[in-house]
This record gives C-alpha cells, sequence and structure tokens, in this order.
C-alpha cells in the first residue's frame, strides 16, 4: 500500500483528489452524505458542477447545504490543504484508489480522504486494534503493553486511538517490541491530542502512521472520538477490548466491528473489578475471551495474503508477512503433512545449497520443523 503525496499538476488524477478533499471540507458534508453525493453524480468533480437546484434534489441536501456546495471558498481551501500537507510531509488517501486502506474503504461509512503522515504498508492489512479506557488500573496497562508486543511478534500491526491509557499503552507495546502501529486520530494532523503524546505520535511515524479524517486544524470535541472508532475497527481483521467500564468508549469501537463484521475480543479483569465490567459483559454476551495471542491466532484462523492480485495465497501465521520472497516459496512447499526433503528440491528450481539454507532458516524462525527420516511439516 503505497502513499500518496499530493501533487500540484493538473492532471486528472489530482483534480479528483482536490474535488474530493473539497467536498470533505464543506460543513454538513459527513462520510455518509458524501457517499449519496457521488453515488448521485458519479464523482466529486460532477457533484462540484451541480446546479443548486439539482443538488436539492438529493436527499439530505437542504438550500443552505447546496449554497455552500455552489461556493468557490471550499475549493480554495482544498488548495490550500494540499500545499500545507506538502509542507508537513501529510499524504492524502483517497478512496477506490490502491493507497487507501482497502480493509476501510469496504466500510460503508468510511471517509473519502484520509490524512496520513508516516506510511501504510501492505502488511498493515493484517491488523488488530487494541483499545481500552483511558483511566486506566495498572492491570490493564501491563496487559496492554503484553498484548500488543506479543501481536507484533506475531506478524500483525497495532493499530489504537493515541488516548491515555489503553491506547497509549498499546501504541508503547508495539514500539518497544520493535513493531509497527498505527494511531487514529480524533483531531487534525496539527493538533496531536493528548498534548503528553506528542513524542509518542512521533515515534509513531517514524514506525507506521498516523492516521486522521478530520482538516488540519481540527481541534478535538467529545463528538469526534466516537466517530473516529469506526475507523479504528475499519482498518482491522479485529478488536481488543483490554479495559473498560460500561460507559468506556471502547465499547463503541466493538460495536463497529460487530456490525463491520470483525472479530472482538476482551480482556478478563478481576471479577468485582468496575473498570473491567464492560469487558465482563462482552465475555458474558459470546465474544471471545483471551489470554493471550494464541487465543487470537485461533479465532482469526488462516488469512488470505493482502499482497496478491490475481490469486490469493493463504497464511497461516501473520509472520509470514515478514519472508523474504524465497523463503515463502520454499516454506508453500510444505504442508501439515510430512514432506520430504527432496520432494523440496525436486519442487523448485533454485540451487540446492539455497534451499538447504533457507530451510534452515525457516526451522530456525519456528515455522517448520524437522522429523525423522529427513522429512519436514509446517508448524501451525
Amino acid at each position: 500500500m503505497a502513499a500518496v503525496d499530493p501533487v500540484t499538476s493538473g492532471d486528472s488524477e489530482n483534480a479528483d483528489l482536490r474535488a474530493s478533499l473539497t467536498l470533505s471540507l464543506i460543513t454538513g458534508i459527513g462520510p455518509l452524505l458524501q457517499a449519496t453525493l457521488l453515488q448521485h453524480f458519479g464523482t466529486a468533480d460532477q457533484v462540484l458542477k451541480q446546479s443548486k437546484e439539482t443538488l436539492q434534489q438529493v436527499s439530505g441536501v437542504g438550500a443552505q447545504l447546496a449554497n455552500r456546495i455552489a461556493e468557490t471558498s471550499c475549493i480554495s481551501a482544498a488548495g490550500e490543504t494540499l500545499q500545507r500537507c506538502q509542507e508537513l510531509g501529510v499524504h492524502l488517501l483517497q478512496k477506490r484508489t490502491g493507497a487507501y486502506p482497502q480493509s476501510l474503504a469496504h466500510v460503508h461509512d468510511s471517509p473519502e480522504v484520509l490524512y496520513c503522515r508516516g506510511m501504510l504498508k501492505s502488511q498493515d492489512d493484517l491488523s488488530i486494534a487494541v483499545v481500552g479506557s483511558r483511566r486506566c488500573t495498572t492491570y490493564g496497562r501491563h496487559q496492554a503493553e503484553r498484548l500488543a508486543g506479543s501481536l507484533v511478534r506475531a506478524g500483525f500491526t497495532v493499530v489504537s486511538g493515541l488516548a491515555r491509557g489503553i491506547d497509549g499503552a498499546a501504541h508503547r507495546g508495539a514500539l518497544n517490541a520493535g513493531g509497527r502501529t498505527i494511531a487514529v486520530m480524533a483531531t487534525g494532523m496539527r493538533e496531536i491530542y493528548p498534548p503528553e503524546h506528542a513524542d509518542l505520535a512521533m515515534e509513531i511515524v517514524d514506525n507506521g502512521a498516523l492516521v486522521s479524517e478530520f482538516p488540519l486544524d481540527q481541534k478535538p470535541r467529545p463528538g469526534l472520538f466516537p466517530q473516529r472508532n469506526r475507523i479504528i475497527s475499519g482498518l482491522s481483521l479485529g478488536v481488543i477490548v483490554v479495559e473498560a467500564t460500561r460507559n468506556s468508549g471502547a465499547l463503541h469501537t466493538a460495536r463497529h466491528a460487530l456490525e463491520q463484521g470483525r472479530e472482538v475480543f476482551a480482556v478478563p479483569g478481576q471479577l468485582d473489578s468496575l473498570a473491567s465490567e464492560g469487558c465482563h459483559d462482552l465475555i458474558r454476551d459470546g465474544v471471545t475471551l483471551v489470554r493471550n495471542v494464541d487465543d487470537i491466532l485461533k479465532e482469526l484462523g488462516p488469512l488470505a495474503s493482502p499482497t496478491t492480485s490475481e490469486s490469493q495465497t493463504t497464511i497461516h501465521d501473520p509472520r509470514e508477512m515478514s519472508l523474504n520472497p524465497q523463503e515463502q516459496e520454499i516454506l508453500n512447499l510444505i504442508g501439515t503433512s510430512p514432506v520430504s526433503v527432496d520432494a523440496v528440491l525436486r519442487s523448485t528450481q533454485l540451487d540446492m545449497s539455497r534451499v538447504l539454507s533457507t530451510l534452515t532458516v525457516l526451522e530456525m524462525k519456528h515455522f517448520i520443523r524437522r522429523l525423522p527420516g529427513n522429512m519436514l511439516v509446517r508448524n501451525v
């Protein structure tokens, strides 16, 4: 997944991005209404060309909003935003392009334009969200850091919301384990919140990405935090709720995940802990109880490789995404039924010495194991 840099040339791709950005900057147009307008008129550029009378024929568009769409001020604001993004090192990811996270693109109310600082990669398609209360306990913080570290060592990217408490612990656990993490912000890129996480945010930029649907200067507002939670779950294969009271915003993320068809997991706390009541309710209602990363891997099962286009490769372990092409080729020749080393050698055009050294590497990484009789089998 390559990031897209905003450009100032007049090509059609940039014109479409500029038009989509213009719509997103108009007060009163949210993701759902923007999707309705695009469905009605085809492209953002065509929306901007419509008369006020034609626009008002679309459900949800009144006279005032039609006037705002027809004004040129937002077109000018989009140009200024593109320029500022270049200066700040912020990429714009447009829906229906290869740069946009495909898991999020399939969410019905996903934003048409995402602001991104850092870099999203294809391996981030294998992401798990770790969320929970801002006012967490020492136990909750420890579990978030522990699980995040285990997830990145298993090959996942950790997604969270950069908030105080569990979110910050999850990001920190992923970074400390040498992994990637994505922070979904409820503010603009120029307004890191909470401010004490400014240094953490910069570390995330170097080892993942900050993403936001909000304009660069958007300040924190209470209603924006629940709104961004659908993006946290939309970027992820599943959501782990580490610690949550019954009023926690983390439960909103869990509900979004269920609506989007994602897996939901919950970490149990002490039975009488008010801080874990939300988690205990989720477990009672049937979500998967999580003790360690193995519980997550078992529930997710084999995954499809996000890097293939015409054909898909089954990934039994997310860590396979870190293998080089030669290691992946050899690993694909070994299944859960024993196969001889000679059979592997006959099945590839690689030199015998390269095959044997690759088998040793795969064994050291615990992807395969040797059996008596010079046989090999895949670890699952």
